[in-house]
């Protein structure tokens, strides 16, 4: 508790007065959660609005709207579809984070002045008496008063089996009651709950390491430190030679040449398509970067419920023992799941067996319900006797030695149970005398139909498999070998490693991670990574919550928990495991053909800057203005990079992004520049107006552009085909018949003569450099890993 206050010990049948609960409402001592440090969407719109660019951008449009030429002011149109696209998914994310909750019970019945009252679980306060039955899930940490119930606490801890707890026990908030009734005194409120502490170390907004973000943020860094330097003397050097609105218009063609901000729309627009496409086959993606984390995953951690198993168990066969038959083994079966009203997994397995097997019971007169300090459950019918269920080392105790070669032989891949018989009556809920061993039960969680095939698939990728679960470790061994996992064999007890060191080294050592607490599932994460791995996690439970949030990568599925669901950044709305390999598939898709289209884009940004920089230096005007910029990044960049974006693409996603697309754009953006340079020489030698100049340099621009967009688009297809001819054919038509709207010079003998030369050259020159870049490439990339 942050503050001292009295604390009250009411009687469980009064519970707190109003008065005592208006104390705790004033003092704050109520059970919300106000720890959730997101920005407001006014900052989310104001962070997004007011960046560099988007001010550089709109400075450059009042500029052109200052001089009145309004036909170069079509590059804003880009930029507000930038603004709109990245505000949205910054608010999407933020409602994420913000329906982080752990409790999915909305109402709890509490005892107030001697009344019963159903309240929010945000209006609890400190020491309220609250009334937990079957069923219901626990909305603070509590203390039992009366009364006594059977926890599960899998959503905290990992572990299935209930958990018995009496007056005076800690109840944790998050786990369910399975069995029982009891009043309990409330210990802890909001922030100071167990599981609140748990999701508070989960909510933030994690910094996605996508490794399209970071090349992108490179160049917007460079470009930044760059750009408001250069425009200055730009627009200084252009005003000495040329009227204001010349000067203007010039220096703007060069900036929003420079800004990349169609990068930024093609990339959120292919993931956007990769969301949408994905949602279609049954995955909520809440971080659109996931996409490309998980493309590029080489270690997956799966949690072992729910992910590989169904969460649900099955009798894989029944085995009677000396003297009885496999009928009355089952009828025995039968007499006891047919009386006691149960509510845990295995109670579930040997009811559905019975009811396939349509076996016939009578009436109990007597029933001892499962507890998991006694692990077993029983009934007693008159004229049959009693029948026992549950844990042989619990139910024969000294005699369990005696059947141990029996145990051993089914217990491989078995949870065995044992089923016995007496004519006796059960004295206290004991056991009753002169037990008789009537057979064996083997149960088995049920393993997901696909999990096979999925495994091996992300083997066949060369991702690696880790299970990591709250389980028993040989439990999780077992069901890790039935599923198809590599180095099943090679497991540890979590509980054994004591410290992060501990961890380090078995992450390196093992695939099979048993009882394993909430911080180590996180640990373990974070030892990954730090070994250079690039992980994705599943699970489903609150114990999974601060793994999630700190894989690369976070998978979760819909029948999960509330704060399983809302950290992660993928949900398998069909909670099934075999969608992942379409996933991986939608982020090659997006991600290789992303890494293709951004080259068309930073051609621009390369040649941009280095003539900016070079025009620095001459006196002579910029050669190009806005609109023929937009002409020219319209049909060798904008519509190409999109249409080939989105073309299926399931290659395995290779090297470091950002060099590949500097390797695919530096050599046409030189061969650019260089043939910018040389119309400018040219200049010199044979008379040529602005516009002539300016029409030379957007005819060199495109031809390399549609050079580069005839490689990206080889081999060829009907789609690209169709792409390259529509493309070439626009530009042409363009630069011909709207010719004034471009302000491009009218075709003479000269301009011809010169532009072809030009061409040529430019064309000679462009192979030679790419073939230049990669040998240097070439030789400076690693050897591969054996």
């Amino acid at each position: 508790m942050s503050v001292s206050i009295k604390r009250y010990t009411p009687d469980p049948d009064f519970g707190l007065s109003q008065e005592q609960v208006s104390e705790r409402v004033k003092l704050g001592f109520v059970n919300k959660d106000v720890s959730i440090p997101t920005k407001t969407i006014p900052q989310i719109v104001k962070d997004n609005t007011f960046t560099l660019f988007n001010v550089l951008n709109f400075i450059l449009a009042v500029a052109i709207i200052y001089v009145g030429s309004y036909k170069n002011l079509l590059f804003i149109g880009v930029v507000i579809s930038n603004l709109v696209i990245s505000t949205f998914q910054e608010i999407r994310a933020k409602r994420a984070v913000d329906k982080l909750s752990i409790l999915s019970l909305n109402k709890v019945t509490t005892v107030r002045d001697g009344k019963s009252n159903s309240l929010d679980i945000d209006d609890l306060v400190l020491d309220d008496i609250i009334v937990l039955s079957q069923g219901r899930q626990i909305p603070a940490d509590c203390k039992i008063i009366c009364g006594q119930i059977s926890v599960n606490e899998s959503l905290l801890t990992g572990e299935s089996d209930s958990i018995d707890k009496k007056v005076g026990d800690l109840l944790l908030s998050g786990s369910f009651v399975v069995s029982g009734k009891c009043k309990a005194k409330v210990e802890h409120v909001g922030q100071d709950n167990y599981a609140s502490k748990i999701s508070n170390d989960a909510k933030y907004v994690k910094k996605t390491n996508s490794q399209i973000m970071m090349a992108f943020n490179k160049i917007i860094l460079i470009l930044s430190i760059l750009i408001v330097p250069i425009g200055t003397m730009l627009f200084m050097r252009q005003l000495n030679n040329n009227a204001l609105e010349s000067a203007v218009v010039n220096t703007t063609a060069a900036l929003i040449g420079m800004i990349p901000e169609g990068l930024v729309l093609l990339t959120s627009t292919v993931l956007v398509v990769g969301v949408i496409r994905l949602t279609k086959k049954k995955v909520l993606v809440q971080d659109i970067y996931c996409i490309e984390m998980l493309a590029r995953v080489d270690t997956l951690c799966l949690d072992k419920t729910g992910t590989i198993t169904q969460g649900t168990m099955k009798i894989e066969d029944v085995i009677p023992y000396k003297g009885f038959s496999k009928n009355e083994v089952s009828s025995g079966l039968a007499m006891i799941v047919n009386n006691v009203d149960d509510t845990n997994p295995t109670y579930y397995a040997v009811k559905d067996f019975v009811n396939k097997n349509k076996l016939q019971h009578k009436k109990a007169s007597q029933i001892v319900p499962f507890s998991s300090d006694k692990k077993w459950s029983g009934v007693y019918i008159d004229g049959n006797g009693s029948y026992v269920m549950g844990a042989a080392e619990f139910i024969l105790k000294d005699r369990c030695v005696n059947i141990q070669p029996d145990l051993q032989k089914y217990t491989g891949e078995n949870r065995v149970l044992i089923l016995v018989h007496s004519k006796e009556n059960f004295v206290d809920d004991k056991l009753p005398d002169n037990l008789e061993l009537m057979g064996f039960i083997l149960i088995r969680d049920v393993i997901r139909a696909t999990a096979k095939e999925t495994l091996r698939y992300f083997y066949k990728e060369g991702v690696d498999i880790k299970i990591i679960s709250g389980d028993n470790v040989t439990t999780v061994s077992n069901i890790a070998k039935r599923a198809g996992v590599k180095n099943y064999d090679k497991s540890v007890d979590a509980s054994t490693l004591r410290t992060k060191k501990d961890i380090k080294e078995a992450v390196s050592k093992y695939a099979i991670f048993g009882r394993v607490s909430p911080v180590q599932k996180k640990e373990i994460v974070c030892a990954l990574k730090e070994q250079g791995h690039t992980v994705a996690m599943t699970g489903d439970g609150v114990n999974d919550v601060l793994a999630l949030k700190e894989a690369d990568c976070s998978v979760v599925m819909a029948n999960g928990s509330d704060a399983a669901r809302s950290v992660s950044q993928l949900v398998l709305l069909d909670s099934n495991f075999a969608s992942m390999p379409k996933v991986v598939l939608e982020g090659r898709r997006s991600i290789n053909n992303i890494q293709r289209s951004s080259s068309l884009f930073l051609i621009k940004t390369i040649y941009s800057t280095l003539l900016a920089i070079l025009f620095l230096f001459f006196y002579t005007p910029y050669p190009f203005m806005p609109i023929q910029m937009t002409l020219i990044n319209m049909f060798t960049i904008g519509i190409p990079s999109f249409v080939l974006a989105l073309e299926p693409n399931s290659s395995r996603i290779d090297g470091n992004l950002f060099l590949n697309i500097v390797k695919r754009a530096l050599p046409c953006a030189l061969t650019i520049v260089i043939s910018i340079l040389a119309v400018t020489a040219t200049s010199k030698i044979i008379p040529l107006t602005d516009i002539e100049i300016s029409t030379l340099c957007v005819a060199l621009t495109g031809l390399n552009g549609f050079l580069l967009l005839f490689k990206l688009c080889t081999p060829f297809n009907l789609t690209r085909k169709m792409l390259f001819a529509s493309m070439t054919t626009a530009f042409v038509v363009s630069t011909l018949l709207f010719r004034s709207f471009f302000s491009l010079s009218q075709l003479s003998i000269k301009l011809v003569l010169v532009g072809a030369v030009l061409c040529t050259i430019s064309c000679f020159l462009l192979k030679y450099l790419s073939e230049l870049v990669r040998k240097i490439t070439e030789k400076n990339k690693p050897a591969k890993k054996n």
